[in-house]
């Protein structure tokens, strides 16, 4: 090799050398970068989870202390209806049966949002036992009857085509069921609500609320799992709500391994579903005979 040559090939070596310097200076300086900028995402991650921890102890806090003068309020209200105290006049009664009916609304949001505070702090136990349908479907006609207040509205329970028994919480199922039916009727001036119940092979049971109410555009059937999500109508407006119960069923419903969704046509009606193992993922069954009625555990925790 000529020294010009040689030459030629020292300076290009001396100048990929500088370029290799240059780049390691630029990417130590990269890497400060980024640890910098991983410190401050921890440090920002634990603001939210501070954040996050504070607003679910004001919720649990803010629930708890609704909930007692709530219950109050029911009470009395439930021993003057009962003319207890005396004779109602029927405007008083009128008047009373405001109160406990919007007390009643006011709890079912205390208790809402109790359970997105409990959600979202991880608290929320599953405790699965054995149960049928039936005695499930029984559980929830029991607790509708005494609240259903519209005459033009039916509320329908199908009975299965094939009973199987489930081992999963009853009582979120049925706290799932509950909030569907619940606004079913709510959307619902006339018609029917109809609950039915399939089992799509041994391992996944679908349960479907159907309702002949007004039905929810396009639009906003990707949202309607979402947190406070509510219908922009004037029956919404009326009826207020939290704006919760569709979302805590999601989230219940993946506790349990399942899952939620909704068909719907607007002006025509429409159908929400929950869909979840037969038997709760990672638990391991219990003697069937061991486990109280289905009914029983729904009620009391619907009483709560």
């Amino acid at each position: 090799m000529s020294h010009p040559e040689l030459a030629a090939l020292q300076r290009l070596l001396a100048e990929r050398e500088a370029e290799i310097s240059s780049l390691e200076v630029e990417l130590a300086e990269t890497n400060k970068g980024v640890v910098a900028l991983y410190a401050e995402l921890d440090e920002k991650n634990g603001q939210l989870r501070e954040a996050s921890e504070l607003k679910s102890r004001f919720l649990s806090y803010l629930s708890h202390e609704f909930r007692t003068p709530l219950g109050s309020i029911r009470s009395i209200g439930r021993i003057l209806l009962d003319e207890l105290d005396g004779p109602l006049l029927p405007e008083q009664r009128k008047q009373l049966e405001f109160i406990q009916s919007s007390s009643l609304e006011l709890m079912d949001m205390v208790n809402d949002l109790l359970d997105l505070a409990r959600v979202e702090a991880g608290r929320i136990t599953v405790s699965p036992a054995w149960f049928d349908m039936l005695d499930l479907f029984a559980a929830l006609r029991g607790m509708f009857r005494p609240i259903l207040q519209n005459d033009q509205v039916r509320l329908v329970f199908e009975e299965p085509g094939r009973v199987v028994r489930l081992y999963t919480d009853d009582k979120r199922v049925a706290q799932i069921l509950r909030n569907f039916i619940s606004n079913a009727l709510k959307f619902t001036p006339r018609g029917e609500v109809r609950v039915r119940a399939r089992v799509d092979h041994e391992d996944l049971v679908t349960f479907a609320v159907s309702d002949t109410g007004i039905g929810i555009a396009p639009e906003h059937l990707c949202s309607m799992f979402k947190d406070f999500m509510q219908l922009d109508s004037p029956l919404q407006r009326r009826l207020g709500g939290t704006g919760l119960g569709l979302s805590l069923s999601r989230r219940f419903a993946e506790i349990l391994g399942g899952e939620v969704s909704v068909e719907s046509e607007l002006g025509v009606g429409s159908t929400f579903f929950l869909r979840i193992p037969a038997r709760l993922p990672g638990a391991e069954p219990a003697p069937a005979e061991s486990a109280p009625a289905a009914d029983e555990r729904i009620a009391r925790e619907g009483a709560r």
